[in-house]
């Protein structure tokens, strides 16, 4: 960890991009940091953590509220889910909606729909699209994995958020707040107890009920289609604003790309579909105070979307400019791998990505890997996705 006008930052070497955006931000905020596994955001950086008093940030929070991540470990062992594995995964690709814009087959009912919270002028229009998109998994970095721990235990592991719901939620409140257009511009900052501030808190709130619920529903519906049972579940998000204590200080922590990690507090961490990831816990030190006690949510990409897979007309999916990774270079890595995949991209491919371990020796002294998961079959996105729902 090294401080930067007084901005704790870990990883190295720093993104030049990402460390301009924390430093724009803390010019506004009681605190700042940020995380191993960061890289440019929309006015936040990914990997960045900002707190305030009494205030909340719509573009720290981000498009996708609540993005989050869920394991389960199942009743099965690892070894009978490879045995079959090129089955199940078309399974699981025939019955998860991945995708932009798309809809469950199965009507999923929930409370949530029952929440006062949509009586609210910025959520009213988007209920009946929330409820067709309920355990739908989007595209981008959003996944359905399949999991080995170091004891050959089955784990389900999947990665998206607030889908539609909380891309519009964010655009009408960064519209409303006056938010200005860009990457590297001061983030919407909305002081709590006005109206608007509030309503933000309520959206936001219910577009995290909702990410759980469909996380919750595709952890079940994959459980189910390899007749197994969950045995344990680990469930975190990023993408959000908690109220804590820290320093003394009550603040609203806003952790965007970064997940919480107070001590004893266990959160499943994904690294790229042809590297591990790890189910871990918060620990104890001086530096996890330093920290806010927030850790990575991710590996951390090493290049855009567009550097790793090229331009790509987003009318007509056509290849106006080569990116840097082939279809075949991802492959041939998450062959190398043992990974079945289904669907993705290449600006997926683990080339993009830093490597899980060395992000994660970085922040050594604040959290503990209580089990490490390799994976087995990965299900995304395909080819040609746009994903206008950013982590």
């Amino acid at each position: 960890m090294q401080k930067v006008d007084n901005i704790p930052i870990w990883g190295d070497p720093v993104d030049p991009g990402a460390l301009s955006q924390i430093q724009t931000c803390a010019r506004t905020a009681a605190y700042a940091a940020m995380m191993a596994d960061h890289h440019k955001g929309y006015a936040v950086p990914i990997g960045g953590v900002v707190a305030y008093e009494n205030a909340i940030s719509p573009s720290g929070v981000g498009y996708d509220i609540a993005c989050g991540n869920k394991a389960v470990r199942l009743n099965i062992p690892a070894a009978q889910v490879r045995a079959d594995i090129s089955r199940i995964m078309d399974s699981i690709w025939d019955s998860i909606a991945f995708g932009v814009g798309r809809k469950n087959d199965t009507r999923v009912d929930h409370p949530l729909f029952d929440d006062d919270a949509w009586s609210l002028p910025a959520l009213k229009p988007l209920k009946q699209t929330a409820r067709q998109q309920l355990g739908t998994v989007g595209s981008g970095n959003h996944y359905v994995d399949l999991f080995a721990d170091e004891l050959d235990r089955a784990w389900v592991g999947v990665h998206f958020g607030s889908r539609g719901l909380g891309h519009k939620t964010a655009t009408y409140f960064l519209k409303a707040g006056g938010a200005r257009d860009g990457m590297d511009v001061e983030p919407l900052v909305l002081p709590l107890g006005t109206p608007l501030g509030d309503d933000y808190l309520t959206a936001m709130h219910l577009a995290g009920r909702f990410a759980y619920a469909g996380r919750d529903w595709v952890c079940e519906e994959v459980a189910r289609l390899l007749g197994a049972h969950i045995l344990e579940e680990v469930h975190n998000h990023h993408n959000f604003a908690w109220q804590e204590q820290h320093y003394g200080q009550n603040w609203w922590v806003v952790r965007k790309g970064a997940t919480p990690a107070f001590p004893g507090q266990r959160g499943f961490v994904g690294g790229s579909m042809g590297d591990i990831s790890v189910i871990l816990e918060g620990i104890e030190s001086e530096e996890s105070k330093v920290a806010l006690h927030s850790t990575v949510h991710g590996a951390g990409r090493v290049m855009s979307r567009t550097e790793a897979r090229g331009k790509i007309s987003r009318r007509t999916g056509q290849v106006l400019k080569p990116g840097r990774i082939s279809r075949e270079m991802m492959n041939d890595w998450v062959r190398r791998a043992g990974v079945t995949l289904r669907g993705a991209g290449t600006d997926e491919s683990p080339h993009a990505y830093k490597r899980l371990p060395d992000v994660l020796e970085h922040h050594a002294a604040t959290i503990r890997i209580l089990h490490t998961l390799t994976p087995i079959g990965v299900a995304m996105a395909g080819e040609n996705e746009f994903d206008p729902y950013r982590d």
